[in-house]
């Protein structure tokens, strides 16, 4: 069982057929590619879906690769049974809205989990406001529904997603006046080997800086959107300069006119499903937890494996890698052919030298802990439950909260929709939590009562469940 269509999933889900393993593959999108390869609905009736992809050749021959696997699209995985070592029952959602859709439950030898990452967002003064938009969720909206978030949109935060993102807009046809990076660039000069190592990614920033250049883009470092103002909409925001630990630096403000800002500081790697079944993890440079694997990619649970984001945010490249790495060991421990062994060797050659960049990538973009001064105490920090950075700092000076979980029982925040995804960082870093524990949620998606009442084991007894053997 393979969880999630994105690179990681694709390669690792092709390589564990090819080895004469029956695969079957959820994931949420109807359509193989996750987010890095996100495509248009048949019903746009898009000409050239390739135009806004970079290295889309590497797409199609991995989909072509996927032929042997069976794949379910629009499955929506909220747990992972465990009943031995070799015995898994996933639980999914089946239908285009997850909450409302069908009760699946497959069982499996062995699970691999390629379910990605989502943006990290910390909030500023009038995020809330429609046209604010997240960088990741910005390149969503063109790849998938080719559509712009904007005319004239500012794209903000830190990390390389902001180099894809404002190219990706440019050439869509969006005005880009300028892209904000909180971080800088000269902190990769601190990982010469891991530069040295990964001449292609030298290639990649200069491609992406090469299109800005032609649209005169600005690039203002050491910066961040502080504030968005507009009447119902955004109209404009303010870049203020920071100092080395991201606080804001006064009288550096400047305003720029926009009707849309792009906003994100990094990945987070969803773990959601590992950590309910207690897998190890590890703090990441820039403060994120993702899985610990081993040389072959196996969490601290045995038959549980994970490829690409899970394991530490690094792009498709070594996503890919990971889930072909994730399979021959899937192979070789379910006594399928796992092919030749100088193979793994090479694999695991590249995986190290792109992994050493990407911890190198996570440093360098790692947010600063001066950044929630720019948050004034009306801003809202939990936009499900509107609950303010002043409650939050109440909760700490006047009732000793000292952690996100005890804020989240004085104020809620963290209990709404998105159950923290979007607000926990910001929630443990104004209580004061610098390595909050990992998320424990039950479910990795919502779901209805109705399918947990037939997923208890009375009504499993004599259940019609599909079974998956190699």
């Amino acid at each position: 069982m393979v969880v999630g269509g994105g690179p990681a999933g694709m390669a690792g889900g092709a390589r564990a057929a090819e080895a004469g393993l029956r695969v079957v593959l959820l994931d949420a999108a109807q359509d193989l590619g996750g987010q890095y390869y996100r495509q248009p609905g048949a019903a746009l009736s898009p000409t050239r879906p390739e135009a806004l992809h970079h290295d889309w050749d590497a797409y199609t021959a991995l989909r072509g690769r996927a032929g042997g696997v069976e794949r379910r699209g629009r499955h929506h995985v909220w747990a992972v049974e465990r009943h031995g070592d070799e015995d898994w029952t996933v639980h999914a959602l089946a239908g285009a809205d997850g909450a409302q859709g069908r009760p699946v439950r497959i069982r499996a030898r062995a699970v691999l989990l390629a379910t990605g990452a989502y943006e990290r967002q910390l909030p500023f003064r009038g995020w809330t406001l429609p046209g604010v938009v997240g960088a990741g969720g910005a390149q969503a909206m063109l790849k998938g529904g080719l559509v712009l978030p904007g005319r004239r949109v500012v794209v903000a935060g830190s990390g390389p997603l902001l180099l894809a993102a404002a190219s990706s807009l440019v050439t869509a046809g969006a005005e880009v006046p300028a892209v904000i990076e909180a971080s800088g660039y000269l902190g990769y000069a601190r990982h010469p080997r891991a530069l040295a190592a990964n001449p292609h990614k030298l290639t990649e920033a200069v491609t992406h800086g090469a299109a800005l250049l032609r649209h005169r883009v600005a690039l203002r470092t050491r910066s961040a959107v502080t504030e968005v103002h507009g009447d119902g909409r955004v109209e404009a925001v303010t870049v203020t300069r920071l100092d080395a630990r991201w606080r804001p630096v006064a009288g550096t403000e400047r305003e720029i006119a926009c009707d849309a800002l792009a906003v994100g500081h990094g990945l987070v790697p969803a773990i959601d499903l590992a950590i309910t079944l207690g897998c190890a993890t590890r703090r990441t440079p820039d403060g994120t937890l993702a899985l610990a694997l081993d040389a072959r990619l196996e969490t601290s649970v045995r038959g549980v494996w994970a490829a690409g984001e899970p394991g530490g945010v690094g792009g498709a490249q070594l996503a890919m890698i990971e889930g072909e790495l994730a399979a021959l060991s899937i192979a070789a421990r379910l006594g399928a052919d796992p092919g030749r062994g100088g193979r793994v060797r090479r694999l695991r050659a590249r995986r190290t030298r792109l992994r050493a960049f990407a911890e190198a990538m996570a440093a360098t973009h790692a947010p600063g802990p001066g950044w929630s001064d720019w948050l004034p105490d009306a801003t809202e920090v939990c936009r499900c439950e509107e609950v303010t950075a002043g409650r939050i700092r109440e909760a700490v000076r006047d009732h000793g909260a000292r952690d996100a979980r005890t804020v989240k029982l004085f104020t809620r925040a963290g209990m709404g929709w998105c159950q923290g995804r979007t607000c926990g960082e910001a929630v443990s870093c104004l209580a004061g939590d610098d390595e909050p524990p990992a998320p424990r949620r039950p479910f990795a998606t919502p779901v209805p009562l109705g399918a947990l009442a037939a997923s208890a084991p009375e009504a499993l007894a004599g259940a019609d469940e599909e079974p998956i053997r190699p």
